[in-house]
This record gives C-alpha cells, structure tokens and sequence, in this order.
C-alpha cells in the first residue's frame, strides 16, 4: 500500500497492482507516466478521476464517453492494440478527459484522444483517432440537449400532444 497527499482527494492509499502505468505518458505531460482511477461513489456516473502518482497534485477529471454520447464508436488502431497487449475486447476501459471551465455550461470532453485501459495489465495509453469524426472538444451539455431533443421528437410540448402512436 502506497500513501498519496493529493490536491482534490487529501490523503489516499492505493495499492501498488491498481497503478496504471502509461509509457509515453499523456501528451503534455509525458514525464508523467503512473496513475490510479479514482471511480465516482454514484455507478450510474459517467465521470471520475485519473489521479497521478508520479505527481499526486495532478489528477484528470474523466468520463465514460459511451454513458454520454450513445452512439460513440471508434476501431482501435492494431498498434496500439499491439503496445498495450490487448488481448480481447472484455479487458479494455475507455475514458475522455473532461475539461471543466469556469462557466460550466461549456464542460466538454475529448472524443478525438480516448485513454485506452487494458484492465489485465494495467497498461495504458491515450490514443489519438485518425478521424475528423470526433473533437477535441466535445461539449457534455450541448450533447446531452441533442439527445434530449431526439427523444422527445414528434412530440409537442405546449399543446401536450404526442403525435408518435399515430
């Protein structure tokens, strides 16, 4: 068991097989390379944290991109499969790192560069997408409004009407 004194949690104790090891590190912080997922106390949340070990004053809000945007889907590339002995399909997390704003409506995530997780080796990566499918800068409440919207097509709210069992 390892103590950390980190900046958003104080004090926690992580075991030394829960560290994820990221050999290039994230872009921007490449010297940083050791890391525990912090989940959130509610399961049906999205989000959570990426806490550094290296630098227990760091850490990286995260979400589950597949709990926000329904219809994310993307083919890893077979090198990073390779660098990070993927195995099968089971033993593999996604995250986005979040970036929170000061004006909170403009919370937004990073489709575009996923963090991929092999769960059996704790080893990681966040693989940028060769596609201009996805941003970098995915905006959480715009996309929850869109599907909103989606659901409640056909229907028209003033008058009360529901026009889709016609």
């Amino acid at each position: 068991m390892r103590v950390l004194q980190t900046r958003h949690f104080g004090e926690i104790r992580i075991a030394e097989e829960s560290v994820l090891k990221f050999d290039e590190g994230l872009p921007g912080f490449e010297q940083l390379n050791k890391f525990v997922l912090i989940g959130n106390e509610d399961k049906t949340s999205p989000f959570g944290w990426l806490q550094c070990v290296n630098e227990p004053q760091i850490a990286f809000a995260i979400a589950n991109p597949f709990m926000i945007v329904a219809d994310y889907d993307f083919e890893l590339p077979d090198e990073a499969a390779r660098e990070l002995c993927i195995a099968k399909e089971d033993d593999v997390a996604v995250y986005s790192i979040v970036v929170v704003p000061d004006d909170l409506t403009r919370i937004s995530m990073n489709l575009k560069a996923p963090l991929i997780i092999n769960c059996s080796t704790n080893k990681g990566a966040q693989i940028i997408l060769d596609t201009d499918k996805y941003t970098v800068r995915h905006y959480i409440l715009d996309e929850i409004r869109r599907q909103e919207g989606g659901a409640d097509a056909g229907t028209d709210k003033e008058k009360g009407s529901d026009d889709r069992h016609k």
